[in-house]
């Protein structure tokens, strides 16, 4: 009677939670629809065309068998450290090259791939997402701060935390693990990893064409998944504010704030943050009451945190290949907490001291150099990228469309 009591419970709930947005919607169409455009423009703009390669490349890099040699001489590496093979090294080194999701979806590949167990997918999954350092320099540092030089103390903070993280969950599921046989990390051979190499590459005896093609529709389907998510999620944050709950939430988040001892104004961006990161990051930035110190906290723990928009993406990846998203969740509070002591603890160091003086001033030299490597990268992307992206969805469409032809003519 109780689990009976308790489905229809959630049924009730989720059917309401539908419904409050629908109705939503139709009350505020026009803010509804800027932030649509706004979610669609950084998906267009900048997550298409900087994720896509990646995509494509971590793929091809799996079928081709260079993901298992790797694996091999990462081996001593990634087994005593973080309790994982060493392909986990691999898509370490990606998730934290390219951002979210790319982690979660190449630890579900390599899970697919029988090269993870249950339990070592979901310690990949919780330490291999992170935001990239693009975003980091370019939009957060340069963009929203206009401090270019905040960028170094902000990526030192969001990295030392993630390998914070994956020390953690290391532990995760040993009592699982206790009946099976125990797997000593192999020393570091190159000879084995060639070998190794070479029995992947012929395992596949696809055609190389066969292979793109099928890496370039996998890449752009999870792309267009991860763009809807981007587009539902500002929608949501949109109207969570013009129907005045974040308001009624954030004092919540308030009673926090004050146990840590940051400004009870950043209450209301750091609500927006857990949603979608990107809105959250500005507004903390223009939030005039808070000192620089206490904005890098509250943006280090956001970036970390990473969204319910970016974790509803990995929630999608992993339910696909039937991991569980529950640790990866948990990892996100750590993430963001271990993210936002780093920053702290590193702020003199990093920040006031690599600037040449206490007072925290940025010398000019030093700004101009930052700014014309991460700053002009950034915006790049944002002026190309739409063009990228244009092109591929095209190339998408025409592979999806010959793919559809074949079939029916087996048929």
């Amino acid at each position: 009677m109780k689990r009976n009591w308790g489905a229809k419970l959630k049924t009730a709930l989720l059917a309401s939670a539908v419904t409050l947005f629908a109705f939503s919607l139709i009350c505020y169409p026009k803010q509804s629809l800027q932030a649509s455009i706004r979610g669609l423009n950084m998906w267009w703009e900048v997550v298409f065309p900087s994720l896509l390669p990646f995509f494509i490349v971590s793929e091809l890099l799996i079928s081709f068998g260079v993901v298992s040699f790797l694996g091999v001489l990462l081996e001593p590496l990634m087994r005593p450290l973080f309790r994982v093979p060493g392909v986990g090294g691999f898509a370490w080194a990606m998730g934290m090259a390219s951002g979210y999701p790319s982690g979660a979806k190449l630890t579900a590949r390599l899970y697919q791939e029988k090269q993870l167990s249950t339990i070592e997918a979901e310690r990949l999954s919780s330490f291999t997402n992170s935001s990239n350092p693009l975003f980091i320099f370019g939009a957060v540092s340069a963009g929203f701060f206009n401090n270019p030089q905040l960028g170094l103390l902000l990526a030192a903070s969001h990295y030392l935390g993630n390998i914070a993280v994956g020390l953690v969950m290391r532990f995760h599921g040993i009592r699982k693990e206790r009946g099976q046989p125990k797997r000593r990390p192999r020393s570091f051979s190159l000879p084995y990893a060639l070998r190794t190499l070479h029995k992947t590459r012929l395992k596949n005896e696809q055609p190389l064409g066969k292979l793109l093609g099928d890496a370039v529709r996998s890449s752009v389907q999870t792309l267009l998944m991860i763009g809807g998510f981007i587009i539902l999620f500002s929608v949501v944050n949109q109207l969570l504010y013009m129907m005045h709950l974040t308001e009624q939430l954030a004092p919540l988040l308030r009673q926090l704030l004050r146990l840590v001892q940051l400004p009870e104004q950043l209450d209301i961006p750091i609500f927006s943050g857990l949603f979608e990161i990107t809105l959250g990051s500005q507004m903390i930035s223009q939030t005039d009451e808070a000192e620089l110190l206490e904005k890098a906290v509250a943006v280090s723990f956001v970036l970390a945190f990473g969204g319910f928009s970016v974790q509803a993406q990995v929630a999608s990846i992993l339910a696909e290949a039937n991991i569980r998203f529950q640790p990866f969740f948990i990892a996100r509070f750590l993430h963001g907490v271990f993210a936002a002591s780093f920053t702290y603890l590193l702020w003199e160091p990093l920040y006031l001291r690599a600037a040449g003086n206490e007072t925290g001033n940025i010398p000019v030299f030093w700004h101009a150099a930052a700014e014309s490597v991460w700053h002009e990268r950034w915006q790049w992307l944002q002026h190309y990228g739409p063009l990228a992206t244009m092109l591929f969805l095209c190339l998408y469409i025409w592979l999806a469309a010959n793919a559809s032809n074949k079939t029916r003519g087996r048929l």
